[in-house]
């Protein structure tokens, strides 16, 4: 998991729980996943770290268009974000620093207390 987030530029909270992440070998460029859970609190202050381009946008209902992701959280064993209903989401860099060529955020409630935070990009 840490090569992954090192590779994302992203620093993990201290507080997050089951965290997930996948580095998928590509044709071109390869996909990184990286999941993980921090209390509901603590999400705009992660956010902050990234500096998105612009404000995550609000996705009321799940994305229904056809295709797959690249590399889906799927092979983590989690609902893909574009699946699920009031996501907060986003492009956070492309191009990015270094050889990340792109990261986009989503989060996405799991519960009262608590949030998931969904992390993708190419390398």
């Amino acid at each position: 998991m840490e090569s992954v987030a090192k590779t994302l530029q992203v620093h993990v909270p201290p507080t997050a729980t089951d965290a997930r992440a996948a580095h998928q070998k590509g044709f071109q460029d390869d996909g990184l996943i990286l999941a993980f859970v921090v209390p509901t609190g603590e999400v705009d202050g992660f956010l902050g770290q990234l500096r998105p381009e612009r404000p995550l946008r609000l996705r009321e209902q799940p994305w229904t268009a056809e295709g797959k992701p690249a590399t889906p959280f799927a092979h983590l064993g989690l609902p893909e974000p574009e699946s699920l209903a009031n996501v907060r989401e986003g492009q956070v860099c492309a191009p990015c620093r270094d050889e990340l060529d792109w990261l986009k955020v989503a989060v996405a409630r799991v519960d009262d207390l608590s949030s998931r935070v969904y992390l993708r990009g190419a390398d």
